[in-house]
């Protein structure tokens, strides 16, 4: 292992995804302040932020919508304000359904 570090496989190394979880877990935590709903803690926040940027990058590519602001984290791209209103829409919905179950 000369020079090789931990988690290193094509150029992203560990640090690059602890900070794709933390920004993640940041844009699910805004999502779910938007929508008003909380529930769960940091990996509820994290997952949320990771659903939020596949719903809102579809619902961006439905609508014709360009990506518009993205942090590139060692050639990953990850959409901040479609993750936080994708996590937003997926919060309001997963609520609704819960509440029309109970």
């Amino acid at each position: 292992m000369h020079g090789t570090t931990l988690w290193t496989t094509s150029g992203f190394g560990l640090w690059d995804f602890v900070l794709l979880l933390v920004i993640a877990g940041v844009c699910g935590a805004i999502g779910q302040a938007i929508s008003g709903v909380s529930r769960g803690g940091c990996l509820v926040s994290i997952a949320l932020g990771f659903i939020g940027a596949l719903v809102g990058m579809w619902l961006a590519r439905l609508l014709g919508l360009p990506e518009l602001f993205t942090i590139s984290i060692n050639g990953a791209k990850f959409p901040i304000i479609w993750s936080i209103i994708g996590s937003a829409v997926f919060v309001a919905i997963i609520s609704v359904i819960t509440r029309a179950r109970g």
